[in-house]
């Protein structure tokens, strides 16, 4: 009920990650009328442990560079939605009062001129036992964020696509030795990168294998178990780091049937962050923007928050 008494918003922020949070701060610097819907400040920067080299600021945790995000977005005059999910989006052009309509879960309805998504991604997971209790202890999914913390470590890499190969390939200029895991009779990714690959003297590639389990000592991890699908035979890798890089998923669920998605569920945008749909914009790794970085990501929010800006301007 309080929800629904609002007033309608010029700019409505969906998501609190990296992308959410600077669009908000972004949209009111102009001095509008702001809205944030978020299930959680962070998103999946809560979920790393390091980050290195955001612009000015060398190293920080990922908790902390949310906490300090989230204290950015509040010294602004932001209303802030928060443990909210949207269940629906309607365009402007669709509704009788011209505003873009946000339906939440809870079954209440915001009303705002613009709405910028930015719901992010989550990693696909190897869903094997010891994953979850490793994350951040050895377990990662970001080969950019977390690789120079595994310098002089042997690890492994999961998954034989583009992503998984070229994480290697970047893994294995910074640790002792890289494996890569592959769960397939052979890798998928292009052939010029399994050459690059091949030709480094600290890696090593296993095909038709299954990742069974991550096996550590409590505090950090110490091995890979896996399973020979050829022969069925059980074996072990002793090493400090295990990136999975099976694929991201966008949590874009709730959009389907109403915002333009990819054949892999990312938002659809132009240069300017706009949608298919007339007053909804989009920012971040939800979205088919290349590299998911969290310098990015901010970046990206900036611009959609902008674009949502000159909208209202011209649509006013």
């Amino acid at each position: 009920a309080a929800i629904n008494a609002k007033q309608a918003f010029d700019v409505l922020v969906v998501g609190a990650g990296p992308a959410g949070g600077t669009a908000a701060i972004y949209a009111a610097r102009k001095g509008i009328r702001t809205g944030m819907i978020a299930e959680r400040f962070g998103g999946q920067v809560m979920d790393t442990m390091d980050i290195e080299n955001f612009t000015s600021v060398q190293k920080t945790v990922g908790p902390q560079f949310a906490a300090d995000m989230e204290k950015h977005v509040r010294e602004y005059d932001v209303d802030i939605m928060n443990l909210q999910r949207v269940s629906k989006i309607v365009g402007a052009d669709q509704t009788a009062s011209g505003l873009v309509e946000v339906e939440l879960e809870n079954g209440a309805k915001v009303e705002s001129k613009t709405v910028i998504l930015s719901t992010g991604a989550r990693w696909r997971k190897m869903g094997v036992p010891g994953e979850q209790e490793y994350a951040t202890r050895g377990v990662a999914y970001c080969p950019h964020c977390d690789g120079p913390l595994f310098k002089g470590k042997k690890v492994a890499v999961i998954g034989g696509g583009n992503s998984g190969v070229e994480a290697a390939i970047d893994l294995a200029g910074i640790v002792e030795h890289v494996t890569l895991v592959e769960f397939d009779t052979k890798l998928r990714a292009d052939q010029v990168l399994q050459d690059k690959l091949n030709s480094l003297p600290n890696a090593t590639v296993i095909t038709h294998a299954l990742s069974t389990e991550v096996i550590g000592d409590g505090a950090q991890v110490t091995a890979l178990k896996y399973k020979d699908r050829a022969t069925e035979t059980e074996h072990s890798i002793e090493l400090a780091g295990i990136f999975v890089q099976i694929g991201l998923l966008p949590n874009t669920d709730f959009l389907k049937g109403s915002v333009e998605l990819s054949p892999r569920g990312e938002i659809i945008i132009n240069e300017r962050n706009e949608t298919n749909v007339a007053g909804v914009f989009a920012a971040g790794d939800c979205t088919t923007v290349p590299y998911k970085q969290i310098i990015i990501a901010t970046g990206e929010g900036a611009k959609a928050s902008l674009s949502a800006f000159d909208y209202i301007i011209r649509n006013s």
